[in-house]
């Protein structure tokens, strides 16, 4: 991975201090979806690195609300680019789901978003047992969302390749919670 490559997706994180509450800072993304170099660049360095890492693989799995910008609706389809399937969806752009926009017959599981709870569903014949997986998202945090996407796999008997992100941000120690399943970050803050 060239550091020219990588600096041009950094350059486009943009930092809010104090949001959503003081003494956070949040790193914004939006510049990079409106710049279609970093964005392209962001798409190569993901595909790159899946590519390299993994021989066979049979999806791409997005998680958490945000996900649709690093699945099948963007422009560039990376995961088809990879020659993998994006597991399809009812209602959001992601197959693993915050609880309510799925049809069929689904899973759930419970994620601890910091100080709150909430629910996670995927349908349940969205894999089938053995399947090679990577859960992909945009963010790392404390890592409730990753942990409960991982288990609803698991729950289907799906193997669990890697959780990759874009960024992960190091303090809040999310990376801690997924214990023996390998993880990537392309960004990492602390």
């Amino acid at each position: 991975m060239s550091e020219e490559r990588l600096r041009r997706v950094r350059d486009r994180v943009r930092p809010f201090p104090d949001f959503p509450e003081p003494g956070v800072l949040f790193r914004d993304i939006s510049p990079l979806l409106k710049d279609p170099v970093a964005f392209r660049t962001l798409i190569d360095l993901l595909e790159d690195h899946v590519r390299a890492s993994f021989p066979k693989i049979d999806f791409i799995a997005g998680e958490g609300e945000g996900n649709g910008l690093l699945g099948p609706s963007s422009s560039t389809g990376w995961e088809q680019e990879c020659g993998l399937c994006f597991l399809p969806s009812e209602g959001l752009e992601e197959q693993i789901a915050f609880r309510g926009p799925l049809i069929g017959r689904i899973k759930q599981g419970r994620a601890a978003l910091c100080s709150l709870q909430a629910e996670l569903e995927i349908q349940s014949d969205a894999v089938e047992p053995g399947q090679k997986v990577v859960i992909v998202d945009d963010l790392l945090a404390t890592g409730g969302t990753m942990c409960a996407a991982c288990e609803l796999l698991k729950r289907l008997k799906a193997e669990i390749l890697e959780c990759l992100v874009v960024i992960e941000l190091k303090a809040l120690k999310g990376s801690e919670k997924l214990n023996s399943i390998p993880f990537y970050s392309l960004l990492q803050y602390d």
